[in-house]
């Protein structure tokens, strides 16, 4: 299940230093969702070899852009950031704001920690927070949003705090690399905030590179994490990232998800590239008896034939001229059906030991 509405489209609002932003189009919808698309973005999250500063550095462009366009639209000339602790930290937003020229007043943290017994994880905790009251507040918050709980606890503890300290929320601006169950989560969040706050205007939702879905379930392979793993079917990608994907990194389809733990390939490479490593390890294990066409289908989204306006459509792009981009797609389908997986399971692994296992400690090797 996609939760994007069926007549959801990106309309391409403009370019920003590079960067194409994207507003997605549908009726019904309470909030503004946007898809931002530049080169450092698209490399960071088609490439798990971009990892630690580098990783940070990827996502300033782009956001960059963005907030300059929301400060030209009157939508962000200040905002107090909202990190939440762990994945946030991952996001550039207070040298953004100082690039664009949008005025910070102040900064909130706020924890949210995993609950994990006997190494499972039974649920979230939210064990420190700093918070400034003030009334009339837009907040500007980053983090990955795959199932939403995170989220979901941190605003709920945020607005809880502001109602009870006289503040009041006008605004939220959200970057994510996320999937589609932030649009009913905010959109229910909306209704919900302006039951409290009736001048609550909303969220800006900016996604990097798409809409992406989450696994429901094993996947193809059944070696994917339901709720946790991203991939394209049912989304919606920017045109940008998929011509990226198809055109320059040979194997970047066929990767575990988009983001693998951001926060592991920022703070915690060894882990990040242990991760890594197991995918393509359990995917060459079960690549002799999984359907390639399946996965193949999987992955791209769709399963062929399809036409070029059926391809649009599903893909949101009813509102954009992308012709070459579908024809790309389809050649490279027609070469990418020939390989076998198992010669792209090695050819990766090879790659990423070249490339991460620098990274490895002493703990990794035992």
């Amino acid at each position: 299940m996609s939760n994007i509405p069926k007549d959801a489209s990106l309309q391409l609002l403009g370019q920003q230093n590079s960067a194409s932003i994207y507003q997605l189009c549908s009726d019904g919808l309470s909030n503004r969702y946007y898809v931002v698309s530049g080169e450092g973005t698209r490399h960071l999250m088609a490439s798990p070899e971009v990892v630690g500063y580098e990783s940070y550095l990827a996502m300033k462009p782009a956001t960059t852009a963005v907030l300059k366009y929301f400060s030209e639209q009157g939508l962000a000339t200040e905002a107090d950031i909202l990190t939440i602790l762990r994945g946030g930290l991952n996001y550039p937003l207070e040298e953004c704001c100082y690039k664009a020229g949008v005025r910070v007043p102040n900064m909130h943290f706020i924890s949210c920690e995993r609950k994990i017994e006997n190494g499972v994880i039974t649920g979230l905790d939210i064990k420190y927070e700093k918070l400034h009251i003030a009334r009339d507040i837009t907040l500007m918050i980053g983090d990955i949003i795959a199932s939403g709980d995170t989220l979901r606890l941190c605003l709920s503890q945020v607005v809880d705090r502001l109602r009870r300290r006289g503040g009041s929320l006008r605004r939220i601006i959200f970057f994510t690399i996320g999937g589609t169950k932030a649009i009913p989560l905010m959109e229910r969040f909306t209704e919900d905030i302006r039951a409290i706050f009736p001048a609550f205007e909303g969220f800006c939702c900016v996604f990097y590179e798409g809409i992406f879905t989450v696994y429901e379930d094993k996947g193809v392979t059944g070696i994917n994490i339901p709720d946790i793993d991203f991939g394209w079917k049912g989304g919606i990608v920017a045109p940008e990232f998929r011509h990226y994907v198809l055109s320059f990194l040979e194997d970047a389809l066929f990767e575990k998800c988009i983001i693998y733990d951001g926060g592991a390939r920022r703070y915690e490479i060894p882990e990040h590239y242990k991760e890594v490593t197991e995918y393509w390890e359990a995917l060459l294990a079960v690549a002799p008896q999984v359907d390639f066409q399946a996965f193949l289908a999987e992955k791209i989204g769709y399963a062929r034939p399809i036409g070029y306006e059926d391809w649009r459509r599903l893909n949101g792009y009813q509102q954009l001229d992308v012709q070459k981009l579908f024809e790309l797609e389809q050649h490279y389908l027609d070469i990418v059906q020939e390989r076998k997986l198992e010669d792209i399971c090695r050819r990766r692994l090879r790659e990423i030991e070249s490339n991460l296992g620098k990274y490895l400690d002493s703990t990794l090797t035992q």
